[in-house]
């Protein structure tokens, strides 16, 4: 067995000798790691290319004729020494006291392995040179502290560990771009100790030494290449001294011609230690019993071993400090633990050392074969199952108990179309379609597309109807149980319904509520829903910018879907439902296209009886659909959009109103979700009113509902605490009765109710959010209030006017205003300053005010943004008090747009601004007269409490706003 495993050796290294001398390949090339991610291992086949036996390569052994067969022409053809076979032999002296030194990264050196070095640096490779020209092939390696370090040389003895290894070079090579690099393979022989660096020359070489240099560097493949030193030991220099074998030279002064790192070492001596020493002996065994284990899990590390022993006679595991460095040249330890292991000269830590860093290697050997072993299993079990359904598909096919995966599709779809009352167009359309499908292989990426196709084709309810119900009683119902107040909305709502009863359909309508958030227009939707007997599908268009989401995607497209309708007739089931379309108002504008004008087809009732979506292809009946669309403001909705549809406006609630909303839905519905019963909490009307005065004045209820949702919460929480703590007490008292849990949750429950009044609201909801109805009580000269219409509802707007300086005889009138003014807003403000002047000099000519008077107009709150004209009068009245130092009438509050000449226009919003009248404690409302038809059409309990004023020029306001002042007739 011994003598075929040296034949084999022996062929494998002439292979590899004729291989590396035909080819040029670098030993980065042909030195491969022993293991996955660690390319500085010792590979088998690094041993037995490198490593040669001492006693195999004395002078006329078979290895050593085939490795100078092999390169000594290319030795012999660049001039290397004058030498035929290309197998230079040296002794290696024991004191080498100055060498080059050379950087190492990543992982130290041992001695008795081989490595290959790859060098950049021109100065070092023509240091390399110089030491093989005069038979020196001597450096010393010693690793670097930082593991990035890329220079060939060192300029600090702290950029690497103290402690490196003695190395010859034994072989060269080409590499690089343009063979510019070198790879240098060395055979470390002993530890050395760095003592000190000689410092580097100050300046590189002269400019007419540099083509010198850059010369030796270039041919320093053509001189090296193939070149071969071998250590030769102490015995086998004498007994073969008569051949003329002598030490080599040590003069190391040739290297101060080039800047390379030059040092000063003394060898490091293992302490004396005993091999009958019982720790080492156990120690040893057990890194061999690791090796074994590694070497059963890790083929190549088997080989490792193998070559190893080979290499040394069998002996090697009977020297101590050899294994010790073999254990830690194999492993794939951290570099500052293998550098632990070189720099150690005691046998028993050297041991102890490498055995841990082999412990290591041991644990990732088995994670990496449990890892590929889960993953064989997953892969071939996933084989298996395939093969198997292969199989089991086939037998079912040859007995007929099942039929192909596409005769199935085939044969859904046409049941499918069966069921459905599809028109001749879609008919032939489908037909096209499933004869497609049939003549198409499943494995094609047409297939996918047209039976997703089909799929949706026959899902949408061709000829499916839902009974309406048309009854006048049944809707007043149904929106009475939903909601409270609203009667012009519920009006428009029965009178629609009306007219769908006479003609016996109500397509045709679309239905757009404008109002303010939280008044229930989504749920006025739905109440309409459920009042005709059809189904309910709401989608939002708040943000969006994508036509595909109204009109689908083109079927070219990967997931291609359509659009936001076809998916609602797919849902609902039916041709007839109720869409809701959410937020029509806040569509967007993106480079997708235009949304709104994709609504235009679809809620025009003259042409969605053939609407067309891109999906589809087919044309589809959308006139039995009832789309109702919901807004906040009717100002951002496109104006042809806009003329299409039939406006119902939801405006506020009063106080009134939201009281008993609360009382009669949100408070049972709170509680109930609460999970509390009335007996145990009790809400009171009053707590309710000082909950919207003071907290909630919005003109929807979602805010009180929220509030009111927080109060239950408290009181829950209360409620189970007050629970426990007479539970502990009954506890406490040992009051042991049988069924003891039963009589806790009855005590609970028996507890005195927990009522919640005015007086004590305040420690559930917080501190109020409104502590006035007004900001001003009574309006000093200046100061006038002014109503508005936002989106939210109606609120008070206040204008302030002020004297920004003391009049002199030298001030000059100027005119200045903020508050985040809209453009018309700002119009109105210069219109109304413009009438003032014109109207003191008329009423009043002996106030010469605007004449010098530098005023300032502003209107809080100045973080909101305001605009419109609706202001006019207001602005004018506040000019005017401040000229005239009279302050307005207190309880007063208008709105009106005014003209140059005093006219005062209709304006919007009359309910709106009739309820913030009324929630700001005004008893005096300035209107234009062409209101008058707004304000008739008021509930009673709007106007309750409210003294209108109609005006058609602002004289009259004059007269309402200053009693006390006379105008000139």
């Amino acid at each position: 067995m011994t003598t075929y495993l040296i034949k084999k050796i022996t062929s494998l290294k002439n292979a590899a000798s004729h291989c590396f001398t035909r080819t040029n390949l670098s030993p980065e090339t042909a030195i491969t790691s022993a293991g996955p991610g660690h390319p500085d291992r010792i590979h088998p086949i690094e041993y037995l290319l490198l490593e040669r036996r001492r006693p195999a390569r004395l002078p006329g052994s078979n290895s050593g004729a085939n490795s100078g067969s092999s390169s000594g022409s290319e030795s012999g053809s660049n001039g290397g020494n004058g030498s035929g076979n290309g197998v230079q032999k040296v002794s290696v002296p024991k004191e080498y006291p100055q060498t080059l030194a050379i950087p190492l990264t990543r992982r130290p050196l041992f001695p008795g392995f081989y490595k290959s070095l790859y060098i950049k640096d021109p100065q070092v490779i023509a240091a390399v040179q110089s030491l093989l020209d005069r038979r020196q092939p001597y450096v010393s390696i010693f690793l670097t502290k930082d593991e990035k370090y890329e220079p060939d040389t060192f300029s600090d003895t702290n950029e690497v560990y103290p402690v490196g290894v003695f190395a010859q070079i034994t072989s060269v090579y080409n590499a690089g771009p343009d063979d510019k690099a070198l790879t240098v393979v060395v055979y470390p022989h002993r530890r050395v100790t760095l003592d000190s660096l000689l410092s580097l020359p100050e300046t590189a070489a002269a400019p007419a030494e540099k083509p010198k240099i850059d010369a030796e560097v270039s041919g320093v493949a053509a001189a090296s290449s193939g070149r071969v030193f071998e250590s030769v030991d102490a015995e086998i220099i004498q007994a073969d001294s008569k051949e003329g074998l002598a030490e080599a030279p040590r003069e190391t002064t040739h290297l101060g011609d080039h800047i390379v790192s030059v040092v000063n070492i003394t060898n490091q001596v293992d302490s004396e230690y005993n091999p009958e020493d019982p720790t080492i002996k156990a120690t040893i065994a057990e890194i061999l019993n690791v090796l074994k284990e590694i070497s059963l899990l890790n083929p190549l590390l088997r080989d490792q071993i193998l070559t190893f022993s080979i290499q040394t006679g069998g002996n090697a595991f009977q020297d101590a400090g050899k294994l010790a460095d073999f254990a830690a040249a194999v492993s794939s330890g951290e570099p500052a633990e293998l550098q632990s292991v070189l720099e150690s000269t005691n046998i028993q830590e050297r041991l102890q050392k490498s055995l841990y860093v082999l412990k290591k290697e041991l644990a990732n050997a088995k994670l990496q074969q449990e890892i590929a072993k889960s993953v064989d299993q997953k892969i071939t079990r996933k084989q298996q199952e395939y093969f198997l359904m292969e199989q089991l598909k086939g037998i079912k096919k040859e007995l007929g108990m099942e039929s192909d995966g596409k005769d199935k599709l085939v044969s859904k779809f046409k049941d499918r179309a069966a069921k459905l009352l599809m028109p001749e167009p879609v008919k032939k359309v489908f037909e096209e379609e499933i004869n497609k499908l049939q003549n198409l292989e499943p494995s094609a990426s047409e297939f996918n597309v047209t039976r997703n196709y089909l799929d949706w084709l026959t899902q949408i309810p061709w000829g499916t109807h839902s009974k309406e119900n048309f009854d006048i009683k049944h809707a007043m119902e149904v929106l009475d149980q939903d909601h409270y107040g609203l009667k012009d909305v519920k009006d428009r709502i029965l009178e629609f319904i009306a007219v769908g009863k006479l003609r016996g359909t109500v397509e045709g309508k679309i239905i757009c509520m404008v109002g303010p958030p939280g008044v229930g227009k989504t749920s006025v939707g739905k109440s309409i829903a459920r009042a005709l007997g059809r189904e309910f599908f709401r989608f939002s268009v708040g943000g969006l910018t994508d036509v595909a989401e109204i009109k689908g995607h083109r079927r070219t497209y990967v997931g291609a879907m359509p659009g936001k309708v076809i998916q609602a007739l797919k849902k609902v089931q039916t041709e007839n439902p109720l869409i809701m379309i959410d937020e029509i108002d806040k569509l967007g504008r993106g480079h997708q296209g235009d949304p709104a004008s994709a609504l235009l087809e679809l809620l025009d009732p003259e042409q969605n009886n053939s609407f067309l979506d891109h999906y589809m292809d087919v044309p589809l009946d959308l006139s039995k659909v009832l789309f109702v669309c919901t807004a906040n403001s009717l100002d951002t909705i496109p104006g042809p959009l806009l003329d299409r549809m039939e406006v119902i406006t939801l405006s506020g609630y009063v106080a009134e109103e939201k009281v008993a909303i609360a009382m009669k839905y949100l408070g049972p519905t709170a509680r109930e979700s609460s999970g509390l019963k009335p007996e145990q909490v009790d809400l009171e009307e009053e707590a309710i009113e000082l909950l919207i005065r003071s907290y909630c004045r919005e003109s929807g209820v979602r805010n009180l509902k929220k509030h009111i949702d927080k109060v239950y919460r408290k009181a829950a929480f209360r409620v189970v605490s007050r629970g426990q703590e007479a539970e502990e007490k009954l506890n406490a008292e040992n009051a042991k009765v049988e069924g003891g849990e039963t009589v806790a949750v009855e005590t609970m429950v028996a507890m005195e109710q927990l009522k919640i009044t005015k007086d004590n609201l305040k420690d559930y909801v917080g501190s109020p959010k409104y502590t006035s109805d007004r900001m001003y009580d009574v309006t000093p000269p200046g100061v006038i209030m002014g109503l508005a219409w936002t989106s939210m509802g109606g609120t008070s707007l206040y204008i302030e006017s002020v004297l920004g300086s003391v009049i002199s005889d030298d001030s000059k009138p100027s005119f200045h205003r903020t508050g985040q003014l809209g453009d018309v807003m700002k119009e109105s403000s210069s219109i109304a300053y413009t009438f003032s002047k014109a109207f003191m000099a008329r009423q009043f000519p002996e106030n010469k005010f605007f004449d010098k008077a530098s005023v300032h107009l502003h209107v809080p709150e100045g973080a909101t943004p305001k605009d419109g004209p609706s202001a006019g009068t207001t602005m004018t009245t506040s000019l005017l008090s401040l000229a005239l130092n009279t302050p307005a009438l207190a309880d007063v509050a208008m709105t009106g747009e005014l003209t140059l000449t005093g006219k005062v226009l209709k304006i919007g919003g009359v309910k709106e601004k009739t309820i913030a009248a009324k929630r700001s404690g005004v008893s005096n409302i300035i209107f234009p007269a062409s209101n008058r038809a707004d304000w008739d059409e008021l509930p009673a309990y709007i106007k309750e409490g409210l003294t209108p004023h109609f005006v058609g020029w602002y004289e009259e306001v004059f007269k309402v706003v200053f009693p006390a002042l006379e105008m000139k007739k």
